[in-house]
């Protein structure tokens, strides 16, 4: 059901992966960080601006090709696909919707040129799923705002230049009180205080953020005041269709090593996919990976026709996700004791897939978004 533009798009992204991205990954999760060169490279393909019209800089793609791109990006280095996923969205989709057309020309567009890295600073550490719990405060000045405070888990945020962040600006409002506004990583003030040791997906930095007297000017707030939290809740859908996609990369890679090492190792005086116990694995696998991909493309599809498609994108994050765990898990068993050792990728893989249960909006927030769906 895929167009001739949507499968060049995702051969492409196969190619550059698997040709650039694999063979390096580990090197990569060694160096913890992902190239200049490698940023550069995917900027000149297109990725770094997919959705984003080609007006302001973008490769005016669809959500579908989107989707099919980060499925095998992640296939290939989940490090770079994180990078690449909050990149488009949230980052350049906010600035997209949101953002007035000077700004667009100023933000946007070095952005979706893949110029440089953009990062989302919205989670603090006492402020995750409860988006509306935010602490830090942005108050009033003569020349704009003066932005104080914390943000946690950040992604990209040592090698980008660029920050849609969300402050309080009305306390008294609660959720209706916070703003959304962008920023240069090099404004004095904004101070990166540590990036984080990980389990997985080692060569994306997640940072801690301190903001300190930061001066924003009030050309730089992002829509109106006291819209951030809508602005926050908008990206959901395109970020958790790109999580999805990740999830499902995780797995197909997986499932692909898998199937290729169960038709090479031999057991017994014959390969190992000839006996039944590995054969109902794969298939199980298998329909897994199907499913997942399913799902992803469906929601992808549904925004492109401009559908509400929230309940759709929360079951394909929280279904992916699941699958690639199950996945990557399965595949360590098909390869036993070689599952287990870094040589292979697979235990990488398993450890860079786990976050997807986590980020944008954990599993548990998935199903009560879910849940609030289909009771309407």
């Amino acid at each position: 059901m895929l167009t001739d533009e949507q499968i060049m798009i995702r051969d492409m992204a196969r190619n550059y992966a698997q040709e650039r991205l694999a063979p390096t990954a580990h090197a990569r999760e060694k160096a913890g960080a992902i190239e200049p060169e490698v940023i550069s490279e995917l900027g000149e393909l297109g990725f770094l601006g997919m959705t984003i019209d080609p007006d302001w800089g973008g490769a005016g793609a669809d959500y579908v090709s989107y989707a099919l791109a980060l499925i095998e990006i992640a296939a290939g280095d989940g490090s770079v696909s994180t990078m690449v996923s909050v990149h488009n969205a949230p980052v350049c989709a906010v600035l997209d919707r949101f953002a007035s057309d000077d700004q667009k020309e100023r933000w946007l567009r070095p952005l979706a040129e893949g110029q440089h890295i953009g990062s989302f600073a919205l989670t603090e550490p006492q402020a995750g799923s409860d988006a509306s719990a935010l602490r830090a405060r942005a108050t009033r000045t003569n020349e704009g705002w003066t932005v104080n405070g914390t943000k946690q888990f950040i992604s990209s945020a040592r090698i980008g230049k660029t920050t849609v962040l969300f402050a309080v600006t009305d306390p008294e409002k609660g959720k209706k009180g916070i703003s959304c506004f962008v920023v240069a990583n090099d404004t004095p003030g904004f101070n990166v205080v540590r990036v984080e040791e990980k389990l997985g997906q080692k060569a994306s930095d997640s940072c801690a953020l301190a903001f300190e007297d930061m001066k924003v000017p009030a050309e730089d707030m992002i829509g109106e005041e006291g819209q951030g939290y809508a602005i926050a809740l908008s990206s959901l859908e395109a970020g958790r269709i790109g999580i999805a996609a990740q999830a499902t990369g995780f797995a197909q890679a997986a499932y692909e090593k898998a199937l290729a090492y169960a038709k090479e190792r031999t057991a017994f005086g014959a390969p190992i996919f000839q006996l039944q116990a590995v054969q109902f694995r794969l298939a199980e696998m298998a329909t897994d990976l199907e499913a997942a991909k399913a799902l992803v493309l469906n929601a992808a599809a549904m925004k492109d026709r401009g559908e509400p498609c929230l309940k759709e994108a929360c079951m394909a994050k929280l279904f992916c996700a699941q699958a690639a765990e199950r996945v990557t898990s399965e595949a360590i068993q098909v390869l036993g004791g070689y599952g287990y050792l870094a040589d292979y990728d697979i235990e990488r893989l398993y450890r860079d897939q786990k976050v997807c249960q986590i980020y944008e909006g954990t599993n548990d927030i998935q199903k009560l978004i879910i849940a609030r769906q289909i009771a309407a």
